[in-house]
């Protein structure tokens, strides 16, 4: 799993037209191409192959992508803080990545839109040790907090900080890179800036830990996006069959998934042996609930999310107020509605 909000910081038709109904469903007949040669696409994970992307192996492995006239790989970058770059530049099709790191992408002037958001809510929190009886953001203060060194999370823990009465300057914050776990269980620091709770927490309590986390929406950050399906501005523009055609795609994968969870696991474990299948099956669990939005489907996004989130990044001083956040997406109908297994 990608380490949350990409290192672009310092570390999508159209804009302006009215939002397409979120009831609105998306076709599922296969887009028939004009002759037998499958269209290339790729596609760039943002980290390595995990639960939240059971959908794409679940869509590969029945085909959905081969039936609309696609051949689709899915590529494990080698940096994954380049995806957005590959994909403006049109060395990946698509690429997912994350609400915070396009607006900053944007900021940078790379040409990169988000096509459908993959998981509705976000998954980033401060984790730390039960029996560190850090309950709140003001519990951490004349604390250690292990960061990623990505700059933009101090901007998400202020922000909790604030929202509970405390500060950034009354905590000690420490560059632990992404070593999350070892350095809350080993006691390095009381608690970390940057896990997830869908996979961190997992591993921790494996290790015997139990831990407690703080997410960052309850504590003052706009609900965002955490995962989005991006391609580049002349992809959209140029190719919007193609475009249309993968979303159908992958929206059968991730409702497939939905409906069949072990399916779905055991074709990311088909295509990724060396991960711990007991791992990816508790994150799977979590991560379900997290890709469709109420009765809207798979994919919504909205402009309210997106312009609320924008402007909570330029009160941070994380993009300027200028930004055309309009540019930044592209509202394509998604699939639902969906109803969410009890089990």
């Amino acid at each position: 799993m990608r380490r949350k909000q990409g290192s672009l910081t310092v570390r999508l038709p159209l804009a302006g037209v009215a939002l397409v109904a979120l009831s609105a469903v998306l076709v599922f007949a296969p887009a028939q191409a004009q002759s037998n040669q499958l269209v290339d696409i790729s596609v760039a994970l943002d980290w390595y192959p995990n639960a939240n992307h059971a959908g794409l192996f679940l869509a590969q492995e029945r085909g959905y992508f081969e039936a609309e006239g696609l051949d689709v790989t899915l590529t494990t970058p080698a940096d994954p803080s380049t995806v957005l770059q590959t994909v403006g530049a049109g060395r990946d099709t698509f690429g997912i990545s994350y609400q915070t790191d396009l607006l900053l992408a944007r900021e940078q002037e790379i040409p990169v839109v988000s096509v459908a958001a993959l998981v509705q809510h976000p998954l980033l929190a401060v984790m730390a040790r039960e029996d560190q009886e850090i309950n709140r953001p003001r519990d951490l203060v004349g604390t250690t907090v292990g960061m990623t060194g990505i700059p933009s999370q101090e901007a998400f823990l202020a922000t909790m900080l604030e929202a509970d009465g405390a500060s950034l300057d009354e905590i000690e914050l420490v560059n632990v890179g992404f070593d999350l776990v070892p350095a809350v269980i080993s006691g390095r620091v009381s608690a970390v800036m940057g896990a997830y709770w869908t996979h961190e927490t997992i591993l921790a309590e494996r290790e015997g830990f139990p831990v407690d986390i703080l997410r960052v929406e309850v504590w003052g950050v706009p609900d965002y996006y955490e995962l989005i399906m991006t391609a580049s501005e002349e992809t959209v523009a140029e190719r919007p069959e193609e475009v249309e055609a993968f979303l159908r795609a992958m929206a059968r994968g991730y409702l497939d998934a939905v409906a069949e969870p072990d399916a779905a696991l055991d074709a990311l474990m088909k295509a990724n042996p060396e991960l711990d299948r007991a791992v990816e099956a508790e994150g799977l669990a979590l991560l379900i609930p997290q890709w469709t939005e109420g009765d809207a489907g798979f994919g919504a996004q909205t402009a309210e999310r997106w312009d609320e989130f924008a402007a909570w990044m330029v009160e941070r001083e994380l993009i300027g107020a200028e930004l055309d956040v309009d540019a930044a997406y592209r509202l394509y109908p998604p699939v639902g509605p969906v109803a969410t297994p009890d089990s």
